[in-house]
């Protein structure tokens, strides 16, 4: 009995190592496997990089405080997104909200990486709305427009809802 536990237990790992994605825990998709997190302060760097700017109403990056914005455990995908909708459009972009509590849960949001909230300028609504395809309504009313690589920005009325599946081309 003992001895095939420790063979089905070996077959798990076996499988697990062997698996698309090596070593994809149960239940995760390559995708999510292969997703990189990035620091606070890696985040703020890249950035400051290309002029994007960041505020909060609490004014801090506590990723447990839903009055911070915080990049603590981004995407280093999502943030090269921001960088590459920044460098593509010339607009201002400010982020509102990143991986701080507070927002929707689920496998693509804001405390797992994969979006920002930015304040919605005229250039920036201009270049979404005109360089991305609309593709209807979300579940709760925002219209949306999904850009050539996939990723999907949802008019939220006061501000951008950007879910970043991928750099964007960079």
């Amino acid at each position: 009995m003992k001895l095939r536990s420790v063979l089905t237990a070996l077959a798990l790992v076996l499988g697990a190592l062997f698996a698309p994605g090596f070593g994809v825990l149960a239940g995760a998709t390559d995708a999510q496997a292969a997703v990189t997190k990035i620091s606070q302060a890696t985040a703020t760097s890249m950035f400051r990089e290309v002029g994007i700017t960041w505020s909060s109403s609490g004014n801090c990056s506590d990723r447990n405080n839903s009055s911070c914005t915080s990049f603590e455990q981004l995407n280093l995908a999502t943030a090269q997104g921001a960088q590459t909708l920044k460098r593509a459009s010339g607009c201002a972009i400010n982020i509102t909200g990143g991986t701080e509590t507070g927002h929707a849960s689920g496998t693509y949001s804001h405390w797992n990486g994969y979006k920002l909230d930015m304040s919605k300028y005229t250039c920036l609504g201009g270049y979404i709305k005109n360089t991305f395809s609309y593709i209807g309504l979300r579940g709760d009313g925002a219209p949306q427009w999904q850009s050539a690589s996939g990723n999907v920005y949802a008019d939220e009325g006061s501000h951008w809802d950007v879910t970043y599946y991928n750099c964007g081309g960079c």
